[in-house]
């Protein structure tokens, strides 16, 4: 070839051009001459072209010769001939069929050296016609007993490919069990590739090869005990087999933790001897060993995360993180941050990871590299809780002062969530917020100035205050135009508050505004308009000075036709309306209704389509919402289930869906709607007391028709498959116990799917939102859910769903509403079945709906004397239920509470004559009676960890509404 080259390449592009020709020239005689050409000249020839056309030239012969060359019995030569088909041939060819054939004789052949060139034809082609025409044959050459060693590493990773380019003809079926068997083979070639098969088979079909588990683990235990020298030909700078190691840790990521505990064990053991190596003194001083050493800690760590159920190892994969935060290489800085910031959204390593938080802030100040703190800046905020929030947000805002403009604006979003979520002290909040725009003006977009608004609106106790501070932050000679925004809007409705000081008098706070209103933009100019006309309406002695400025020829006949038009309006308003008109059109702003944070829903928007998992509170200190600050870190459990949202921001999405009703101010509110298409004025059948879920008893209104249950042919959507609905799966009991006392979280998670949950009840109503969200990057088609009410249960519930788009899109979510009415007591749960097809198999899934009787308490509060005669009244031995059981968790009279709140009733304090008791009251309100219940806990907190016990007494006005309750009680302690 070198000979070649060098007649080819010319002295310039045009002397090359004409030498290619003329060897073209060359090649087609021989080709079309009478004479037949031997096989050594056609791979010659063949092996001309190929060259050519890795030059950058066109070829349009020689085709047939290659094809012909794939016959011959010498390696050479059906070398040559192979790799031209692989480059040359396009998979539409008609020449695929007389290839496919040579293959298929190769494949037959026994010939391990022709065997591997046909799979890495294959493999390499990848076509449809070449997944219909071998993938049923490829498996048996992999499972074969007779087949070379190299021929299953080839086997295994041609139908990788296969596979990647047409899941839906690669069929394992009967190979299965012995395609995972191949993690047992001697030759750690072929597990590597096997393992490269098995880890892409199991994440579309995890349970079909859930057996590799356990196989997985006894392989990785083998590696990991072993010395460099016992797999010499797979060791890597004194590291044994670090790529295998690699890819068995990956593929027990696509799985959840070994029920089995030998094999649980032994994982654990394998996973502390990594981070035991990790420790030790490095065998050489290469960067290889290292990078290989490392590669396999990292992986180790992600198993550890995706896990999340062993708070030694999770801590113990933290402060090994915590070295690496130092280290000199800046990968390893990277990669140690973007693993914390897992880390720290875990119940287990959250205090662990807060322990670094000097080095992260050190890091964040003085990195070089952008993306190295950019990951500094996302580990700061997902550490960040209630007890260093002002710390966190305080260096976030000192470093945005210098910080790279291309992370400004995510910055800036991030400090203002932080702000927002673990504001106890609002004043600290307003504040927060101002200096946020001080510092980033130009990147505040309007999503944060609207938020701060929507919460000074929304509570009175800090109005007075923001409007304090932002006369305050005005006066300053260089002032952005967001800062006017927030000022104008502020003062408008809430100058009144500081009009008693000399110093921000009426007219004192008018001239101040006005003196910005020539340097802003036209929008900001039409805000400071509505707020001159309000400040008519709170100060009259300031409506001469106003209308005297609304009069002047820059706004009458200003050019912009807004400004223009607002001019005239509010100076004719102002004139001929009276007082009391006056007032009415211009009354203050009412409180906006609760929505998902907009701030937030921008911060998801920037992150990408990937980061789609519902951030859903479940009962943690991190899932608390502002407003929430005097409670412990289980009580945001039963926040959860407070009939009456907190009037501050929804800032995980809990409830983002639920249309809320919010108060329609008068006709002639004028200051601007600053939440676009959604504000304070829009009104929905949400969750007021008189239209609490009335799309149950009007479903013709909504836009969308709701479907009663699965059994409606006439509205139910297409399904995914005509296959009945799998059984409930074997957790499902599990599942549902986890929400008898919680009302938000996520119900069922997968390495495809992740099913988020939020429902809320008034009465005999509830409303339940449920999220799916597709975790992969391949969309999910023929998606379909169904509600269904077993047995009796159809009689006692009513269930009305509303159908879900059919197609999901990889990293999307889609919502579903759910509406219930109970209609009398009951014990089963509705069953929710998820169909839907991913790369061409049919997932069908199974769950109950964490729809249990307790959902429909009516909290009862009572006096000791009242209870106790209550409780006499309901003495009769079917009345009551009783259970005595060992406690499961330790008595934590915190988390008691709240899981005693969550269940619905209410906690009735210094009743019971033993302060160590806990009562409660309830009525379980149904469409056909209402249930009184009586609850007391009886817990021997004296005794040794591991011998406490409970009794449990329950007496209601119905048998089967004490011993459900009972049952469901007794499986939260």
């Amino acid at each position: 070839m070198e000979k070649e080259t060098n007649k080819l390449k010319g002295k310039s592009k045009e002397a090359e051009i004409k030498r290619i020709n003329k060897e073209l020239a060359n090649i087609r005689s021989k080709f079309k001459g009478d004479k037949a050409l031997d096989g050594y000249s056609k791979k010659k020839y063949v092996c001309k072209l190929l060259f050519i056309f890795l030059l950058g030239h066109d070829i349009d012969f020689g085709h047939m010769e290659a094809v012909n060359l794939l016959s011959s019995n010498k390696y050479t030569e059906k070398q040559i001939g192979y790799l031209f088909i692989s480059v040359l041939v396009n998979s539409n060819s008609e020449l695929i069929r007389l290839i496919n054939n040579a293959i298929k004789n190769d494949l037959s052949s026994r010939n391990p050296t022709f065997m591997c060139l046909a799979l890495h034809c294959i493999a390499n082609v990848g076509s449809r016609e070449m997944a219909e025409a071998f993938a049923g044959e490829i498996p048996r050459i992999l499972v074969a007993g007779d087949t070379m060693d190299s021929v299953k590493q080839s086997a295994a990773l041609c139908l990788l490919r296969l596979y990647k380019a047409s899941p839906d003809l690669v069929l394992m079926g009967e190979w299965t069990s012995r395609v995972v068997h191949l993690l047992n083979d001697q030759h750690m070639g072929v597990v590597t590739a096997a393992i490269s098969l098995i880890t892409c088979l199991s994440s579309k079909n995890p349970d079909e090869f859930k057996t590799c588990v356990s196989l997985a683990v006894s392989r990785l235990s083998r590696i990991v005990s072993s010395a460099s020298t016992d797999l010499q030909d797979y060791t890597y700078y004194f590291v044994p087999a670090p790529w295998l190691s690699c890819k068995l840790l990956r593929l027990l990521q696509c799985y959840p933790p070994p029920e089995d505990g030998a094999v649980k064990g032994r994982l654990v053991e394998c996973l502390e001897t990594i981070l035991n190596k990790a420790q030790e003194p490095p065998k050489s001083k290469k960067v290889q060993h290292s990078n290989a050493k490392n590669a396999i800690l990292f992986e180790a760590i992600s198993l550890i995360i995706h896990y999340d159920s062993e708070p030694n190892l999770l801590v113990r994969a933290c402060n090994q993180l915590g070295q690496f935060l130092q280290h000199r290489e800046t990968n390893l800085r990277y990669l140690a941050l973007e693993s914390m910031c897992t880390l720290a959204s875990s119940e287990f390593s959250h205090e662990a990871v807060k322990t670094h938080i000097e080095t992260v802030i050190n890091a964040l100040k003085t990195e070089r590299d952008v993306s190295v703190r950019q990951r500094a800046a996302d580990l700061l905020y997902a550490m960040c809780d209630r007890s260093n929030a002002k710390q966190i947000v305080a260096e976030m805002l000192s470093y945005l002062e210098t910080a790279d403009y291309s992370i400004r604006e995510e910055m800036v979003l991030k400090v203002a969530i932080l702000a927002e979520k673990y504001a106890v002290d609002y004043s600290w909040y307003v504040d927060t917020i101002l200096n946020l725009i001080r510092i980033a003006g130009d990147y505040v977009s309007e999503e944060v100035w609207y938020r701060v608004i929507q919460i000074v609106i929304n509570r009175d106790d800090v109005q007075g205050y923001a409007a304090k501070t932002v006369f305050e932050a005005l006066q300053a000679p260089a002032c952005h135009e967001n800062m006017v925004k927030v000022g104008g809007y502020i003062l408008g409705e809430f100058g009144n508050l500081i009009a008693g000081d000399p110093r921000s008098s009426p007219l004192v706070q008018f001239n101040l505004l006005h003196s910005k209103f020539h340097l802003c933009s036209v929008p900001t100019r039409a805000l400071l308009l509505s707020a001159y006309i309000k400040f008519i309406n709170l100060f009259p002695e300031t409506k001469a000075t106003i209308q005297e400025v609304l009069r002047s020829d820059s706004q009458i006949r200003n050019s912009d036709v807004e400004l223009q038009q607002r001019a005239v309006e509010y100076l004719k308003l102002s004139s001929i309306a009276s007082t009391d008109v006056l007032a009415t059109v211009l009354e203050e702003m009412p409180p906006f209704p609760e929505r998902e944070s907009s701030i937030l829903a921008k911060l998801k928007k920037k992150k990408g389509p990937g980061a789609v998992s519902v951030e859903l509170e479940d009962g943690k200190e991190r899932g608390e919402l502002n407003g929430g600050g005097d409670r412990g870190g289980d009580a945001a459990i039963a926040a959860s289930n407070a009939s009456t949202p907190s009037p501050s921001a929804d800032l995980l999405g809990l409830r983002s869906a639920a249309p809320v009703s919010g108060a329609t101010p008068s006709a002639g509110s004028l200051l601007v709607d600053v939440f676009s298409e959604a504000g304070p004025a829009a009104t929905s059948a949400g969750v007021n007391d008189d239209g609490f879920l009335s799309a149950l008893h009007a479903p013709e209104a909504s836009d969308s028709p709701l479907v009663e249950g699965p059994g409606d042919s006439d509205s139910a959507p297409p399904t995914a498959a005509s296959e009945d609905p799998a059984p409930p799966l074997p957790e499902s009991d599990e599942l549902l116990n986890k929400f008898v006392c919680k009302n938000n979280g996520v119900l069922f998670e997968n390495q495809l799917l992740q099913i988020g949950i939020k429902s809320e009840y008034r009465q005999n109503l509830g409303r339940m939102y449920l999220f799916y969200g597709n975790k992969t990057s391949v969309q999910f088609v023929s998606f379909n859910t169904t509600v269904s009410c077993p047995g009796e249960l159809q009689s006692q519930l009513n269930v009305q769903t509303k159908t879900v788009e059919p197609l999901v899109e990889g990293g999307a979510q889609v919502q579903q509403v759910i509406n219930i009415e109970c209609l009398t007591d009951f014990i089963d749960a509705p069953l929710l079945n998820i169909k839907f097809r991913y790369g061409g198999a049919l997932q069908n899934i199974s769950l109950k709906l964490p729809v249990t009787i307790n959902k429909f308490f009516q909290p009862t509060e009572m006096a000791a004397a009242d209870f106790f005669q209550r409780w006499k009244q309901l003495s009769q031995p079917q009345q009551e239920a009783q259970k005595i059981f060992k406690a499961s968790h330790g008595m934590d009279t915190e988390v008691l509470k709240a899981k005693l709140l969550g269940l619905g009733t209410a906690l009735l304090e210094n009743v019971d004559p033993n302060p160590e008791n806990y009562v409660c009251a309830g009525v379980i309100q149904t469409k056909a009676q209402q249930v009184g219940c009586l609850l007391r806990l009886e817990p021997n907190a004296q005794a040794q960890p591991g011998e406490q016990m409970y009794r449990l007494t329950l007496r209601s006005s119905k048998d089967t509404v004490s011993q459900r309750v009972c049952d469901l009680l007794a499986e939260q302690f």
